[in-house]
Order: C-alpha cells, then sequence, then structure tokens
C-alpha cells in the first residue's frame, strides 16, 4: 500500500502538470504493477479490493450531499431532470445495441456494459464547474449548476440501474432460464423513495447529536462515514425482501445536512474532500491492477467503437433536452462537452461484474471485456472531455453578474 500510494501521489503530480487528468496516471500505476505488469501487487490488497471501491463511492456521493443544496436544484428547475436521465438512459440503451454485434456479448452483458459507460465523472466534472462558478461564468444561467446536478444525479441512477441489473446476472447463475423480475423493476421506485426517506431520517437523528454534544469536526465526518457504510450494508441485508437503494440514502443524508445546516455542512464537505483525496488513489490504482491488457487489446477497436456510438447518442440527447432552454448555441455546446468525461464511477463499478461473475461461477470472459472498456473509456473520454470542457467554458462562458434564470 505505501509504494501504492508513493507512485500514484507521484504519477497525479506528473500529469496534472502535463494538463492531463492525475487520475489517468494513477490508473497506469495500476495497471503497471498489476497482474498485467509486474505483478507486485499482494493478493491480500487485491481481495479487499471490491471494499475499497465501494467506500470510495460512497465518499463520492456524500461529497455531492454536501455540496448541491436543494436552492440550486430549484435554480436550474425541472431541466436537470431530463438532462440527469434521458442522456444516461440513451447512452446506456445504445451501447447494449451496439456492444453485441461488436464484442460478442450477450444482452445482459451488454446492458450491464451500457450501465457501467454511461455515468459522467464527478472526479472531472464538479472541481470544473465550481471553478466556473467562482469566476461567475455562465452563471447568469446557472449553466454549472445545472451540469453539476444533473452529473449527480445522472450517477445515482446509472449506480442503480447497475446493481438491479447485477441481481439479475446472479439470478441467471441460479436459474438459466432467466425471467425478467417485473417486481424488482417495479418497486425501483420505492426503493428510491424509501431510500431519501432512510437518509433524512438518520440525518435528523445525527443532527440533533451534533447540536447536542457538538462533537469535533473529524469525529462528525468519521459517523457520518460510517452511517453512509452501514445504510449501504443495509441495502445488502434487506435485498429480496424490501427495496431498499443505499446509494440514495447516503446522498439524501448529505442533502438535508446541508438544508437544514449549512454552517455545520460546509466545514465537513471540507473534510471529506481530503478523504477523497486518499479514495481516489486506492480507487484507481486498484482498478488499474485489475486490468487485463490482453483483453483489453484484443476488443480494443471494438471498444473503442461502442464507446463513439454512444457518446454520439448521448451528445444528441443532451442537445433535445436542451431544445428551447434559452442557452445560446456555444452553450449547448459547452454542456455536451462537459458530459463526456467518464472516470469516476467507471473505476467504481467497472470490475463488479467481474466479480459477480466469478462468484457465481459463470465465465469471466464478458466480464474482463466490460473492465477493459471502462478502463479504455476513462483513458479516452477524461482527458479528452477535461481538456474541451475548460477550451469551450473559457471561449463561450465570459465572466458576468450572476442572474437567476429559471427557465
Amino acid at each position: 500500500m505505501a509504494e501504492l500510494l508513493i507512485l500514484a501521489l507521484l504519477a497525479d503530480g506528473l500529469f496534472r502538470r502535463l494538463g492531463l487528468p492525475g487520475l489517468i496516471g494513477m490508473l497506469l500505476v495500476g495497471i503497471a504493477l498489476g497482474q498485467s505488469g509486474l505483478g507486485l501487487l499482494d493478493p491480500k490488497l487485491l481481495a479487499l479490493s471490491g471494499e475499497l471501491r465501494q467506500m470510495a463511492l460512497v465518499v463520492i456521493l456524500l461529497r455531492v450531499g454536501f455540496g448541491l443544496n436543494l436552492r440550486t436544484l430549484q435554480q436550474v428547475g425541472g431541466r436537470v431532470l431530463l438532462l440527469a436521465w434521458i442522456p444516461a438512459a440513451v447512452e446506456g440503451f445504445t451501447i447494449t445495441l451496439v456492444a453485441q454485434p461488436l464484442l460478442g456479448l450477450g444482452w445482459l452483458e451488454a446492458a450491464l456494459l451500457g450501465s457501467v459507460i454511461a455515468a459522467v465523472s464527478p472526479a472531472v466534472v464538479v472541481p470544473l464547474m465550481l471553478r466556473l462558478i467562482e469566476e461567475q461564468r455562465g452563471t447568469a444561467k446557472a449553466i454549472p449548476q445545472l451540469v453539476m446536478a444533473a452529473a449527480s444525479l445522472d450517477d445515482i441512477a446509472v449506480i442503480v440501474v447497475n446493481g438491479l441489473l447485477l441481481g439479475l446476472l446472479v439470478q441467471q447463475a441460479s436459474s438459466p432460464g432467466l425471467q425478467l423480475p417485473w417486481t424488482q423493476l417495479a418497486g425501483l421506485p420505492l426503493g428510491l423513495l424509501l431510500g431519501a426517506a432512510a437518509g433524512a431520517g438518520v440525518g435528523l437523528v445525527l443532527l440533533r447529536w451534533i447540536e447536542r454534544f457538538g462533537p469535533q469536526v473529524n469525529r462528525q465526518v468519521l459517523v457520518i462515514l460510517a452511517l453512509a457504510l452501514l445504510l449501504l450494508r443495509l441495502q445488502d441485508s434487506i435485498q429480496g425482501l424490501v427495496p431498499f437503494t443505499g446509494l440514495v440514502a447516503a446522498l439524501s443524508l448529505g442533502l438535508l445536512l446541508l438544508e437544514l445546516r449549512p454552517q455545520l455542512a460546509q466545514p465537513i464537505a471540507g473534510k471529506l474532500a481530503s478523504i477523497w483525496v486518499f479514495a481516489e488513489l486506492v480507487l484507481f490504482t486498484l482498478v488499474g491492477a485489475q486490468v487485463d491488457l490482453e483483453v483489453a487489446w484484443r476488443s480494443g477497436l471494438a471498444g473503442l467503437a461502442v464507446l463513439a456510438i454512444g457518446l454520439v447518442a448521448r451528445s444528441g440527447a443532451v442537445l433535445i433536452c436542451l431544445a428551447r432552454s434559452g442557452l445560446s448555441a456555444g452553450e449547448r455546446l459547452f454542456v455536451t462537452v462537459a458530459y463526456i468525461p467518464k472516470a469516476t464511477v467507471q473505476a467504481a463499478i467497472g470490475a463488479m461484474p467481474l466479480l459477480a461473475m466469478q462468484a457465481v461461477g459463470l465465465p469471466s470472459g464478458p466480464g474482463e471485456i466490460i473492465l477493459a472498456v471502462a478502463v479504455l473509456s476513462i483513458l479516452t473520454t477524461a482527458p479528452l472531455g477535461a481538456w474541451l470542457s475548460s477550451l469551450v467554458a473559457d471561449r463561450v462562458l465570459l465572466p458576468e453578474s450572476p442572474q437567476l434564470d429559471t427557465r
């Protein structure tokens, strides 16, 4: 772990100096030290990679919850819901269709790939949007707030769908004649509502504890992180009995504290950002360590074609969602390119299909292809999206005085 962290930090700094996302360097360190490289990582560390990635995902969602208040959602209006779900759904469905002939996947495996790829990266998008808000670029029409809110909700939707499809995969292994569990699909909205309610309830109890005992911010953050992980564990414990989405509960917990006590939430958000520095290093290096370069090489051109077709479909859906939005052509272009980067969620859930297939005794080939294409999406779209977003933002989003526009 020590060598991994040191090398990842050095690679992160080097790639940032080159004007590229540091996460690319972390990923390459993992590939170099992992099974396709020097094979220097301890198998016991790799055995824990699934749990460590899950913790990193919880940290991401807590950061989103503590950085996205309800006033922001009201400011950007209902269009945020269109941008949150329609482009991701279109991209995921398109990849499901094209991945079957191009990569030789079955429909469920192709759908899993679509659910992995369809998310936008908060690690790339959120820092840029925060910078634009500070510089008051596009704030008159709440464009950075719109992108940040939509990208965050997009990630939640994709992660929930991915979890549902993984459940179908496990069911397929236990009963080969797979039938779609429509009760699960029908219970999805209920699971989201129960998750939001549970997170809000835990948040209220936590708020009373903080106000009564006044613990230090460090202790508050540790309790919040532990509660979020327990909510995720609760989801696994009652799976099949009650529809419940633990990831939404973690997000809801942060939203409630930020809405009711912003003065308490701000230092907590700062501490979570510090924790994310460590979580990011672990997340991307361990994902890189599990990549099979031979599989990635075989699926290279076909994988790139799948990614390109999916991005074209997503971009078209974004432009449709922005119709009659009051945004100029340049501003619509910015929102479109800001939706390109893929990194964090792909790193967090890209290896889950492979792990699930190995756990239930299914052939692991499709899982290796899904992981390889997920890593390929990070290596290609993260630097491209980050560069294009900054370039277009500097050209079309001029500094201006913030005004409220709820169209």
